[in-house]
């Protein structure tokens, strides 16, 4: 797999933005050839798309980062929505072989592999928004290419956390079915205790354990989880306030409210105004 090594000493220079929604189970991606890099982030459905003579296959939170000067068209139909986002490099970038890559963060550069899935797929779909309520609030040239050099750098910083985990020993294997034991029950009104019992460990031990690995409590973890699903729901949906509460456990709407502020600082609703700008294509 191909790896793109960007400079990040100077902002990346944003282009267009938006999010595209296809107009029927039919839809296939234009024939068309790439000029600048273009960021494809899965939100609904599968999309499929080929380019040169690559064929990709894009789930929900998935991605895929395509270079200039690739000939890309969809090659079959595909029922789905994604963000896209087209990109310059402020200064010349390096493609390497992913077993170059190494394992250390690098300060000043950027390392994203062409394709793969979000470790945090609801912070992506936050930051895209921002960054088209930005565009479309301010329309100003250096707000658009920070806020593009953001989302790169979650990218980065995704693409590295998870090559870390899944280059370390076997002891990271319990941090990960943790992780994922929570995401998958971010309904739920989880407790530290249930998780110790599901897993079979002593509760003490997995405490101590899991601030190893994510530096933050199984506690801790979970509210920021739960968070995180909500600012994706506030952004991506027009669900009401108290359903997006349920759908991550809070049965009170005034606790998930509650809950909400103190981590962000800002109710649901001033969250949800603050970045309700979007562009969104049908094309």
């Amino acid at each position: 797999m191909k790896v793109f090594k960007f400079n990040s000493a100077t902002p990346f220079q944003y282009n267009f933005a938006g999010k595209f929604t296809a107009p029927n189970a039919e839809w296939m991606h234009l024939t068309r050839q790439l000029f600048d890099f273009e960021l494809f982030v899965v939100t609904k459905g599968v999309l499929y798309i080929s380019g040169n003579d690559n064929e990709y296959i894009l789930e929900k939170g998935q991605y895929l980062l395509m270079p200039p000067f690739t000939w890309q068209h969809g090659y079959k139909s595909s029922d789905c929505s994604f963000y896209w986002l087209h990109f310059a490099p402020s200064s010349s970038y390096d493609v390497i072989e992913a077993d170059a890559v190494g394992h250390e963060p690098d300060s000043i550069s950027i390392t994203i592999p062409e394709q793969g899935t979000l470790q945090s797929y609801e912070r992506m779909v936050v930051l895209m928004k921002q960054l088209q309520d930005s565009e479309r609030r301010y329309g100003i040239k250096c707000l658009n290419n920070f806020n593009t050099s953001v989302i790169l750098a979650e990218l980065g910083a995704q693409c590295f956390s998870r090559q870390r985990y899944n280059n370390s020993d076997n002891s990271s294997q319990l941090y990960n079915d943790i992780a994922d034991y929570i995401t998958l029950n971010i309904c739920s009104n989880l407790k530290v205790s249930d998780i110790a019992d599901y897993f079979g460990y002593n509760e003490k031990y997995l405490t101590t354990y899991f601030k190893k690995w994510s530096k933050v409590s199984i506690k801790q973890f979970i509210l920021q989880t739960k968070m995180e699903h909500a600012k994706a729901e506030l952004s991506e949906t027009n669900h009401s306030i108290s359903q997006i509460g349920y759908n991550i456990g809070y049965a009170d709407p005034h606790n998930f409210t509650n809950a909400f502020k103190k981590v962000t600082g800002l109710t649901p609703s001033d969250f949800r105004d603050s970045y309700s700008k979007r562009r969104l294509y049908q094309e």
